[in-house]
């Protein structure tokens, strides 16, 4: 396994500017993800770092090794397609033997390595059936295989679950999951699926229109998002736009457009937050009701408002009280963000 570095990295097709410029960096045996909709630029990246497109600018380091001008079937990479790619007229077995065939190693090896593989993805008496004979979940394990086959420095993955049913796009994201784990190998995985990232990864890159949005562990970029649409994007949400009306003593006071009052707590971290005056105190507990202090309907407790980068944005979630309604439902326990649109002076 390898490290993967990318610094300033840049594509532009003609005058459109795809992506960049982008720095990451993913440690030995890490599992990272690229999350993003449709067109920001996540297949583009990971296509750049296995060799397939060229970078307008920027560098991409594997291990200790600069990839300016390597070929792919040299960068140590192993890739699994959207499509899975496997060849239709070949069997099992020499689907995965492909690229052991290709490096020219002895055919006792081959023959070890193709069974090794094969049985780390449950395949092993399936070596002699052809890809039709073969299910998707199947298919993709196939693929899978193949790319590990090889014993890659790091394993590249486009969207390999977008063609299955959900049922079987669940099961295979945890198989693919414990794979990596048991290899060891460093994983980047290409998704516009939250859910998947969010079960699957040490940490997440959000990607928006070329650029990087956030990365932080999946917990990090659901309970502090960096930004507003980072928050939109990952789970459903509620905006609530207002405008932080009074600070008391460490305490704070918050006003919605429709005249909802939230008024906060700080959390035992104040001190780390007091030195950062663009950020409000980040709370432990809010009590939420109407402008003039009443709470007809109900209010709400033992909610928590958690400051979002510059957009100033937080999370709110709690129980409401006096009828002990649960909000968010349980079955989705999602919480909803608060926009405080005024500086505190």
């Amino acid at each position: 396994m390898a490290s993967i570095a990318v610094t300033r990295l840049t594509k532009r097709f003609g005058a459109t500017h795809a992506v960049g410029p982008l720095d990451l960096t993913i440690a030995a045996g890490e599992f990272v993800s690229l999350l993003g909709p449709s067109g920001c630029g996540k297949t583009t990246t990971l296509r750049m770092i296995a060799g397939f497109e060229t970078p307008t600018a920027g560098s991409i380091r594997i291990g200790n090794a600069d990839m300016h001008g390597v070929a792919v079937e040299r960068r140590g990479i192993g890739m699994v397609f959207q499509s899975y790619a496997l060849f239709p007229h070949l069997s099992v077995f020499d689907n995965v033997a492909f690229g052991l065939r290709l490096k020219r190693r002895p055919r006792g090896d081959i023959e070890k390595a193709v069974q090794h593989v094969l049985g780390l993805v449950d395949l092993a008496e399936y070596g002699g059936r052809m890809p039709r004979e073969l299910s998707g979940g199947q298919q993709q394990r196939v693929a899978l295989a193949r790319a590990l086959a090889v014993q890659p420095a790091v394993l590249l993955l486009d969207e390999p679950l977008s063609n299955l049913d959900l049922k079987l796009r669940e099961q295979m994201r945890d198989e693919i999951r414990r794979l990596q784990r048991r290899v060891g190998i460093t994983a980047l995985y290409v998704t516009h699926d939250q859910g998947e990232a969010m079960a699957m990864s040490d940490r997440i890159v959000v990607m928006n229109r070329g650029r990087v949005e956030q990365i932080g562990t999946p917990r990090e970029v659901y309970e502090r998002p960096a930004s507003l649409f980072v928050a939109r994007f990952i789970g459903q949400c509620t905006v609530l736009e207002g405008r932080l009306d009074a600070i008391e003593g460490t305490a704070a006071r918050f006003v919605s457009r429709v005249g909802t009052t939230i008024r906060q707590s700080p959390r035992d971290d104040s001190r780390r937050h007091k030195a950062r005056p663009t950020k409000p105190v980040p709370p432990r507990t809010a009590t939420v009701g109407s402008a003039d202090g009443s709470r007809r309907g109900g209010g709400w407790s033992g909610m928590s408002i958690t400051p979002v980068g510059s957009s100033r944005m937080g999370n709110l979630s709690g129980r409401r009280h006096g009828d002990g309604e649960s909000w968010p439902p349980a079955a989705g326990c999602l919480p909803a963000r608060v926009r405080r649109d005024v500086p505190r002076s």
